[in-house]
């Protein structure tokens, strides 16, 4: 008998219908409330777009760049999440698909804005990213609850208020439980004798005129094509620039072969002739320009007396889109000689409101950031160019002095500048997130006088200054977005009070050196001669001018127990080293100094002491002459005590020193320093959010606090004649530094006489 077996199961459908079936089901559990969730994700989509256009300029205009990252963005992530949402219907996976593909698409999305647009380290863009999409997916289904339910008002109130705050938590714990050091407590700082002289930041009397002149090539800067008073021949740079990209010549419409000489000019009324100051920005981006931020010191300098001209140089600035550049930093120093040359034809045009105005005697100049290391630069030209046709006549052309903001200080060509008998001043913001290291230090150690002559150099550090307020038009960020949010801006000074510190240091800086007015001298000699002028904060300064003759700078062995001229040094009760200064990424500054450390006076029982013998003022015709000119003693030191900070981040209080003279006749004398002024602790800077943030965020160069930052000291002599009147300063035998308050670490450098 044959036996018929009935087909119990059913026939598989065919793959293209199991396909279709799955498909046309994509969003079958992508509910209202799911929905309306994908709001949140599509909030930080928009917000990291919204950080891409500010970072990433095109160069059209931030409405333009807004709408096409926000709209781009927006279309490309639900076209991706769409496609997403079939592909998790194909596996079956039964989750509210096209959900879960935003959620994922948004994560991918905001990993890529960071990773990749801002450079961010792998780790922290990971970390953003899981906390932003935590949070619009927290805020986006509450969102759906609220709209999506028929819960009562009286209890949608609190659930989103409860959802706010666990938002806020997620954010904000983990980036304001910080861990970072504390700062230190600033010491009460008491005004010397106020500079009889009208504060430098105020305008002066005199009346001024603004223009513009330009190449009138530039495709985006009308102020330098159309709209510019007189026209500068560009100039072909082409023998020193490397990688210049076509993209960068589509924008400018010109390439290295003919660049602009476009500046803007302040020029004072009158027949002159002026002083002139060039002022040169640094690398921001390329297309957010740069020359106008700095209109507050054109106008403070015309005003004075100055003729001021803010020079562009954008076009060798970074961009996202076409890079930067190759060899940008020996152009920049050469394009301000050009501009130089430039002046020099209009002044000689009787049509030309330069005509006969220009001193060319008296030359500033100016520079922030990376124009800070022009200036110095083009300052020592022939340490990178030779005379010839395109710098025929620089002999002309005097600089005497060098203003630089937070300058960087790189090799270019395995050389940095050396400057000889020009002024140098440097100002340098504790809380620069961009240059963070102080190289206006190390330029102003490279630069000298001839004995007796009138210049001097000095430095300021700023506690709370940042490198990018210098310039009105660069924000308050020192890092460009996305990464600049990570940025913390709570420890930094208000715009205005920083670009008001500027404004008086770089005005008085001109007027000493420029114009005579050495009354203001005193104000690099002692900031406290200048503290009704400035913004409350912590200040550390620099000095020194060429009647200084140094007694002891540690350069002339690696013996620590010798110093110049033949003299000793000894420690007693204290460790004892000589090495160099080293600035937050545990680099050689390029200064020499002598370090000294000490345990709590308890310890020892005895009082930690560093002694310096000098020869006898008979065995040395030199020094004999400078002790009988000496005003005073004058030294450089640094508050090491920030290296000793506990655990907790706690820095011990500041050291106590003393300083004990003494003469040939045996009359000895001590005074406390502080009588002369206090040592202040150095600023701990906290850049970012997190501690976490601070060892990882641009490679983990905020890891260090802070650096070796000197103070200069000056003691009157006559101070310690009238404590006891048998002291013979001419007759000088022995320095003593006394060591209190421990434990305490100090630095010394630059030990001499001051006349």
């Amino acid at each position: 008998m044959e036996l018929q077996f009935e087909n119990v199961y059913p026939a598989a459908p065919r793959l293209r219908a199991r396909l279709k079936r799955r498909i046309n089901g994509t969003y079958r559990y992508d509910t209202l409330f799911w929905l309306v969730s994908l709001s949140g994700l599509w909030a930080f989509v928009i917000f990291a777009s919204v950080l891409a256009a500010l970072g990433l300029p095109t160069g059209h205009g931030l409405a333009v760049d807004l709408m096409l990252f926000t709209g781009g963005s927006s279309v490309v992530l639900a076209l991706a999440a769409n496609l997403a949402a079939v592909l998790l219907a194909l596996i079956g996976l039964p989750v509210p698909r096209l959900f879960c593909a935003s959620l994922i698409c948004t994560a991918a999305f905001v990993y890529t804005i960071f990773r990749y647009g801002g450079d961010v380290y792998w780790a922290i863009s990971a970390a953003g990213t899981l906390l932003l999409t935590a949070v619009g997916t927290l805020a986006g289904m509450t969102l759906g609850i609220l709209t999506g339910t028929k819960v009562r008002l009286r209890r949608k109130i609190p659930l989103a208020l409860m959802t706010a705050v666990i938002c806020a938590a997620i954010i904000y714990v983990p980036l304001h439980f910080t861990g970072l050091p504390v700062s230190p407590a600033y010491l009460p700082v008491s005004a010397s004798k106020q500079i009889e002289a009208k504060n430098p930041a105020e305008n002066g009397n005199g009346a001024y005129r603004y223009f513009t002149y330009g190449s009138g090539l530039d495709l985006h800067r009308s102020e330098f094509a159309g709209g510019a008073e007189l026209t500068s021949t560009p100039v072909n740079a082409s023998p020193f620039i490397k990688d210049w990209s076509k993209r960068r010549t589509k924008f400018w419409g010109f390439d290295a072969h003919n660049l602009p000489l476009n500046g803007r000019v302040w020029m004072p009324e009158g027949s002159g002739p002026f002083p002139l100051v060039l002022i040169v920005h640094g690398n921001h981006l390329m297309e957010y320009f740069s020359d106008e931020g700095y209109a507050y010191l054109g106008e403070l300098l015309a005003s004075r007396g100055f003729i001021a001209i803010s020079v562009d140089e954008n076009f060798l600035n970074y961009s996202a889109w076409s890079g930067i550049p190759g060899n940008d930093m020996k152009v920049r120093a050469w394009l301000l000689l050009k501009h130089l040359q430039q002046i020099d034809l209009f002044a000689s045009d009787r049509s030309s409101p330069f005509y006969q105005k220009v001193d060319f005697d008296r030359i500033g100049l100016i520079g922030h950031s990376r124009g800070g290391q022009a200036v110095a630069m083009a300052a020592d030209p022939l340490r990178w160019f030779v005379r010839g046709d395109s710098l025929q006549n620089i002999d002309k052309f005097h600089v005497r002095s060098i203003a630089a903001l937070a300058p960087t200080d790189k090799k270019v060509e395995n050389n940095l500048a050396r400057l000889s008998n020009i002024n140098y001043l440097a100002i340098q913001g504790a809380q620069d997130g961009d240059v963070n290291d102080f190289y206006g230090d190390r330029q102003f150690d490279r630069t000298t006088f001839d004995k007796y002559s009138s210049f001097f150099k000095s430095t300021l550090y700023v506690a709370g200054a940042n490198h990018s307020q210098f310039n009105t038009d660069w924000g308050h960020y020192d890092l460009s977005f996305p990464s600049g949010i990570l940025l913390s801006r709570s420890p930094i000074m208000d715009g205005n009070n920083q670009r008001q510190i500027a404004m008086v240091y770089v005005s008085a800086f001109m007027e000493a050196t420029l114009h005579g007015r050495v009354e203001y001298t005193e104000l690099f000699r002692d900031y406290r001669t200048g503290l009704e002028w400035l913004p409350k904060t912590a200040y550390y300064n620099r000095f020194e001018d060429a009647s200084f003759t140094v007694l002891a700078d540690y350069e002339e062995d690696r013996d620590k127990t010798t110093i110049r001229g033949g003299g000793t040094a000894k420690a007693e009760n204290a460790v004892l080293s000589e090495t160099e200064a080293k600035d937050r990424e545990n680099n050689n500054k390029g200064k020499r100094g002598v370090v000294l450390e000490w345990k709590a006076e308890g310890d020892s029982g005895q009082q930690a002491s560093y002694s310096l013998e000098l020869r006898s003022s008979g065995n040395s015709e030199q020094y004999k002459s400078a002790l009988s000119l000496a005003k005073g003693l004058s030294f450089s030191m640094a508050n090491m005590n920030f290296e000793l900070a506990e655990k907790d981040g706690h820095t011990p209080p500041s050291p106590a020193v003393t300083i004990g003279l003494e003469s040939l006749n045996g009359t000895s004398v001590r005074l406390p320093l502080s009588q002369f002024m206090a040592i202040q602790p150095l600023p701990v800077s906290r850049f970012t959010l997190n501690s976490w943030l601070e060892k990882k965020l641009e490679g983990g160069k905020y890891k260090e606090p802070t650096e070796s930052v000197f103070q200069t000291y000056r003691l009157d002599f006559r101070t310690f004649m009238r404590q006891s009147p048998g002291f013979r300063p001419k007759e000088l035998s022995r320095i003593t530094f006394y060591f209190g308050n421990g434990p305490g670490k100090i630095m010394l450098t630059d030990i001499g006489l001051y006349s």
